[in-house]
């Protein structure tokens, strides 16, 4: 199910939001300081690509604690509130759940990048 889930998530705009997410890695490895929020673009962008069949664990310190302290105040929240709009958009119909449940795994991953990994399931 995660295959065919992954397959229908790419054409219906998984390429163009990892495309995207790569683009801003990219750009934001450009300078030594933006290296650390490039590689976090990196993450979305696996994310976006294939959320399919794929768990985030959450952890870290204090680094990371202000790390995304940072990051939500400069990106987390509009990431997060775009993704838990399109979350709810997908789930009004029953066809569209189970994208809007991946919707809300990158809504919350977008609060607390740093220090969480992507796992399989």
């Amino acid at each position: 199910m995660g295959l065919i889930g992954n397959i229908l998530w790419f054409i219906f705009g998984g390429f163009v939001s990892g495309l995207g997410w790569l683009f801003s890695g990219l750009l934001w490895c450009i300078t030594i300081i933006g290296i650390p929020y490039g590689r976090q673009c990196f993450k979305f962008a696996s994310m976006a690509f294939a959320p399919f069949g794929k768990n985030i664990e959450y952890g870290g310190g204090a680094p990371s604690f202000i790390a995304n302290v940072i990051w939500i105040i400069f990106f987390g929240i509009p990431m997060f509130l775009h993704n838990l709009l399109f979350g709810c958009l997908w789930c009004v119909t029953i066809v569209g759940i189970p994208f809007g449940l991946q919707f809300f795994k990158l809504a919350k991953l977008s609060l607390a990048p740093f220090g969480s990994k992507i796992v399989r399931q």
